[in-house]
């Protein structure tokens, strides 16, 4: 083979991967790194046994001698390998004449990913033999000494993007997966908005970055060498922050490390991160305010610019117009009451509905239903409402003769039918589930057939959600209390017990709690909640009735805050982003376990290192604790 046919084999090779850097992510990742040549030097190549990146290079730099450093990516018949590191890839020419022969065989026999060092000339790439697609791809280096920093085994998988690997494969081998273009760009991603975060909120604002305590008394259990005393990780550095704020440091915030014991729930994790923000003598909407600057400030620009101030709405619209409180507002298909058409319409679970107090009939339309969704399609969606919801969902199709195909329509005078047609905006082909019940239930189940049904039109190829687009929302006024599921009389914390009831119902906390709405606020972006806060409690009284009397739990479990909360509390609020969630979102990364170096698996557990992991009796002596084991695992473990 003639060393330029080898030349154009390796440019073949490279499309697919070319391809893959042509993706957004990966012009991300060119776009940031487009500063001077100079400037790069300096942040990147300073006190480290290099020049220059792998990434760097262009036809500016032809004729300098650089030395990258770098991991094998490819390697071809000894004529060319490409070299990659965090920034890019490199096309390294292997020198061919008897004088180098040493420097050829150290890389011939190199594996795939082994680490190495080179020194060579920039030249440029012959004609036709250049590669648009890669930021690199001007220029080649010509290599005159190389040396192999430390060979690499054979690996469970390849360093590239468009290979497919399971999730769990991945996060065994999470230090080969963190070599990959995406992972890379992820964390990038997350480090540069946390960075840009800590700026608004220190240079700009002047809060003061202050780590809260790891060991509270919320959820995982810590032991200590007391007996039958133990830490827990805090789910929150809540009850830290007020009283941060009753210390006088009026403005305060933490790129804080959260824990929360959720067993095995898909798409979480037992460890997170959250942006942690605390202020004195501030209303809802000062901290509205102080997060949408945050965003605009450190959203990246490649991502397109955002508007403030984001749209706002209260739990009460969330709930019936989208049956959820964390709407995803990128697309339509709105909840619609049509109790009105159904209250005269002589069928037996409709009448139970709309006869009783927050009795109602609701429906959504789903555009083009008929042409894209399938009878087995609409059997789903029942089964699913019926075994979440215990509901029932029934469906009507306009047909181009705009009538309607259902087993109701035969309840409905065309009058009737008309009306509903015109309520829903119904054109021909479009599908109606409709629902009747108790308002509540009625507007989740249909909010859940929303979502669903918008799943399935976008597996047969429509676009209802527009994977560019950031739909911000506020939703506010939630309920300040909600009734337990267990045991309807008594009540719960809708958000946490030192949510500050809204100040239009404070007189309701006395007298019927249960209506009272709070000073609590979300933020959601595309149908995902990335942050939550309230306006605190900051009155001992009120507060102690709220522990004691409304939500039935010893006051004195909290002494310490009702004390602190005597001695001149000012008024404050925050509010909590979720880091991982957010980086997620705007990364466009399928899973947070993306934008985390190490995550867990759903199941909480970490499959690189085995953890959670026993522990001998002799190591838990220290902390008096002793294993009761289950039965089977007491017989496994003997043998």
């Amino acid at each position: 083979m003639s060393f330029r046919h080898g030349l154009r084999l390796l440019y073949s090779q490279l499309s697919v991967f070319s391809r893959e850097l042509n993706r957004p992510w990966c012009r991300y990742i060119s776009s940031s790194l487009a500063l001077s040549s100079e400037k790069r030097a300096t942040d990147f190549n300073s006190l480290v046994a290099r020049t220059n990146t792998c990434g760097e290079l262009r036809s500016a730099h032809v004729g300098q001698e650089v030395t990258l450093c770098g991991w094998i990516q490819y390697q071809r018949q000894g004529l060319f390998l490409v070299l990659r590191d965090f920034q890019g890839l490199t096309q390294i020419i292997i020198p061919q004449d008897e004088a180098h022969s040493h420097v050829k065989k150290v890389l011939y026999d190199a594996p795939v990913e082994s680490v190495v060092r080179v020194t060579g000339t920039v030249t440029s790439r012959p004609p036709g033999q250049k590669n648009p697609r890669m930021p690199t791809g001007d220029i080649e280096v010509k290599v005159k000494t190389a040396e192999v920093l430390n060979s690499c085994k054979k690996l469970p998988f390849e360093i590239k993007d468009f290979i497919k690997k399971s999730e769990a494969l991945r996060m065994q081998y999470r230090y080969l997966d963190l070599r990959s273009f995406q992972m890379q760009h992820n964390l990038r991603l997350r480090s540069q908005m946390v960075m840009k975060m800590r700026e608004y909120l220190c240079n700009l604002h002047g809060k003061r970055n202050i780590s809260s305590e790891y060991l509270g008394a919320k959820e995982f259990v810590v032991p200590s060498r007391e007996p039958g005393k133990f830490y827990c990780l805090p789910q929150s550095p809540q009850q830290f922050k007020q009283l941060l704020m009753i210390g006088g440091l009026d403005r305060y915030f933490q790129v804080a490390r959260c824990y929360r014991d959720e067993g095995s729930k898909p798409d979480r994790q037992p460890e997170f991160t959250q942006i942690d923000i605390e202020m004195s003598f501030v209303d809802q909407a000062g901290i509205q305010r102080l997060i949408e600057g945050l965003l605009q400030y450190s959203w990246p620009n490649e991502r397109g610019p955002i508007t403030t101030p984001f749209p706002s709405m209260s739990y009460a619209e969330a709930l019936a117009e989208y049956g959820t409180d964390k709407p995803d507002t990128r697309f339509g298909m709105k909840i619609i009451d049509v109790s009105d058409v159904f209250r005269s319409v002589e069928i037996g679970f409709v009448q139970n509905a709309v006869n009783k107090p927050q009795g109602t009939v609701k429906a959504i339309c789903i555009p083009q239903g008929a042409r894209h969704l399938q009878n087995k399609d609409f059997e789903a969606l029942k089964e699913s409402a019926k075994s979440q919801f215990n509901q029932e969902v029934l469906h009507l199709i306009l047909k181009p003769d705009e009538s309607l195909k259902s087993p109701l329509s035969k309840f409905l005078s065309e009058e009737q039918q008309s009306e509903l047609i015109q309520a829903l905006k119904v054109q021909a082909d479009d599908v109606v589930l409709l629902a009747a019940g108790e308002h509540e239930k009625v507007c989740l189940v249909l909010g859940n057939m929303r979502l669903e049904s918008a799943n399935l039109l976008e597996l047969r190829g429509l676009v209802l959600r527009d994977p560019t687009a950031f739909h911000f929302l506020w939703v506010v006024d939630f309920p300040l209390f909600l009734h337990k599921e267990e045991n309807p009389a008594e009540l719960e914390s809708a958000h946490h017990p030192f949510t500050a009831p809204h100040p239009s119902d404070t007189s309701l906390l006395y007298s019927e709690p249960a209506k009272i709405r709070s000073q609590h606020y979300d933020l959601v972006l595309n149908g995902s909640e990335i942050g939550g806060g309230s306006i605190r409690i900051h009155n001992a009284e009120q507060q102690r009735f709220v522990l004691e009397t409304v939500l039935k739990e010893d006051p004195e479990l909290l002494s310490h805050l009702l004390e602190a909360l005597k001695c001149g509390a000012p008024p404050h609020g925050g509010i909590a982003l979720g880091l991982d969630r957010l980086i997620c979102l705007v990364a466009g990364a399928p899973s947070i376990r993306d934008v985390i170096a190490f995550p867990k698996s759903f199941k909480g557990r970490d499959l690189m290192s085995n953890a959670p992991d026993y522990i001998t009796p002799e190591e838990l002596e220290p902390y008096h604790i002793q294993v009761a084991w289950p039965a089977a695992e007491a017989e496994a473990n003997k043998n």
